[in-house]
């Protein structure tokens, strides 16, 4: 018996990359009183999924509208010392979202150094 794609199934992965904004983040001087760039790449694995949803309503998916918002109002919402902190914060507040199993992200900061970025990976829950 042939599935149809409504029956047949995938690891479903909700990818963000290149996510670029000005972030309040460093221990250093200027950092604590100028915002600075910073670029976030997400992936948020959402786990074995229909291979095309039951409708085609977004009330039904994940909105990757929603998880832009979301990492944009964690990384903005107040001043943070140290990279560590704001990606624990950020991979926290993504894992609570209904349906995410896990969380991979990566935050970099674009002009701490003119040589190179400097950036912070982690990845927390089920792949």
């Amino acid at each position: 018996m042939t599935q149809t794609p409504s029956q047949m199934t995938g690891t479903q992965i909700l990818t963000l990359t290149g996510l670029r904004f000005d972030a309040n983040l460093g221990i250093l001087d200027h950092e604590k009183t100028d915002p600075q760039p910073i670029q976030v790449d997400a992936e948020l694995s959402l786990g074995v999924q229909p291979l095309a949803p039951r409708d085609d309503d977004i009330g039904h998916v994940l909105d990757y509208r929603r998880v832009r918002q979301i990492i944009i109002d964690e990384c903005t919402a107040e001043h943070v010392n140290l990279l560590e902190s704001l990606i624990g914060k950020l991979a926290n507040r993504l894992m609570q979202l209904p349906g995410v199993l896990g969380v991979r992200v990566k935050i970099a900061k674009l002009e701490i150094f003119d040589d190179c970025e400097v950036a912070i990976r982690v990845e927390t829950g089920q792949w």
